[in-house]
């Protein structure tokens, strides 16, 4: 065999589901696209900053010949189901079982190590190199997948493989062995626009592309308040959001189970929503420090958890969410006053005496402000 068809073989071996090669061209063709979702404010802030580092390879990597492109699927149905004792959250299946950057990671550095064995002899080890990346870097991860032979990308802008659908984890290696590239992958999805329409918040824009800001994945992972438009549509997911998957075609049917580090602890994923409000940084690191969806930090999580409360109708909540009304950071102290607002009208006579009293006392514009929006839907009834 020649390297090419040992470096497939071994990733069999090491459990990567799906491997390309692609040349290291300039990826130029994205340039106007890049530029123009910059311009009108449709990117999340998350994406490596320089776009022409992300085009260019040469600008981070000397003499780049070659990217191995990597993909594992992971499961979209949980091998038990969560139980209906209460209130639960949900995060996203790609926040499932352990952060995929590190099972991705782990992967891509034996397969490097690997490589480095097959070297002819210690000069040519010596000259070879790799750098390996998980959706952290400077390359645009589908552009490279789909380059290489893996998938195309639909019009969710995901990638999309013959075999697992959209739901895959993609890596790469950047290196300068030259390696025959494989054929890219035609566009394959017609006159389908599912997703798009399926899509809450009008975030896809149809053409692969979206308004980052829009999507549910990205608001749910902000740090500041969510703009009310967005709240009743995240529904119960705590984290990231799987709508225009769980539509598309090339889905149906599909779970995988192949990686048992993927696999969810149901009360991890499908958290009970009550006991995530007065959660110690120590509770929340042993409990969720583990998943992808942990990366923003206790609060984001906590604000959507008293989203979900409001959202999923849950009145046996208010004590804790009246607790949250007295936290030291104003983002939870303002979303406790909006479910508030939406949970307490049966109650009014207890809850808008509170949030009056409260209104008074409040030094936070953004809080009084969620306060008086509470208020105004009492008044309203």
């Amino acid at each position: 065999m020649n390297l090419k068809e040992k470096i497939i073989a071994q990733s069999k071996q090491l459990g990567i589901d799906k491997i390309g090669f692609a040349s290291a061209e300039p990826f130029d063709y994205l340039e106007e696209s890049l530029r123009e979702q910059k311009a009108n404010g449709h990117t999340s802030g998350f994406e490596h900053p320089v776009i022409e580092e992300r085009l260019y390879l040469e600008r981070t990597f000397e003499n780049p010949q070659t990217i191995i492109s990597i993909a594992l699927a992971y499961p979209t149905r949980a091998r038990e189901k969560a139980p209906r004792d209460e209130k639960r959250g949900q995060f996203a299946r790609a926040s499932w079982g352990i952060d995929y950057h590190d099972i991705l990671r782990d992967r891509l550095a034996k397969l490097i190590e690997f490589i480095k064995e097959e070297a002819v002899n210690q000069t040519e080890a010596q000259d070879w190199r790799f750098a390996p990346q998980v959706d952290t870097g400077e390359l645009v991860d589908v552009a490279v997948a789909q380059r290489a032979g893996l998938g195309f990308i639909g019009r969710n802008g995901l990638l999309i493989t013959e075999e697992y659908g959209s739901f895959v984890y993609l890596g790469e290696i950047v290196t300068n062995i030259r390696l025959e590239p494989d054929e890219p992958v035609p566009f394959g999805c017609g006159e389908c626009t599912r997703c798009i329409t399926a899509c809450p918040t009008s975030a896809l824009l149809g053409d692969g592309r979206m308004n980052a800001q829009r999507c549910l994945s990205y608001q749910t992972q902000t740090k500041g308040m969510m703009p009310e438009e967005y709240r009743k549509k995240m529904h119960n997911v705590i984290y990231g959001c799987d709508i225009c998957q769980l539509v598309c075609p090339y889905n149906k049917g599909k779970d995988f189970h192949f990686h048992e580090e993927m696999e969810p602890e149901i009360e991890v994923v499908y958290p009970k929503l009550k006991p995530m409000l007065s959660l110690s940084n120590k509770d929340f690191k042993e409990k969720f420090g583990h998943l992808a969806g942990s990366w923003r930090g206790k609060k984001p999580l906590q604000r959507n958890a008293i989203i979900a409360l409001a959202n999923l109708g849950d009145r046996t909540a208010l004590p804790e969410i009246w607790q949250a009304a007295h936290d030291v950071r104003p983002v939870i102290r303002g979303t406790a006053a909006w479910a508030i607002g939406k949970l307490g009208r049966k109650e009014r006579d207890i809850w808008q005496p509170r949030l009056t009293s409260w209104l008074e006392e409040e030094q936070e514009e953004e809080v009084k402000t969620e306060i008086k929006m509470a208020l105004s839907i009492f008044m309203k009834e």
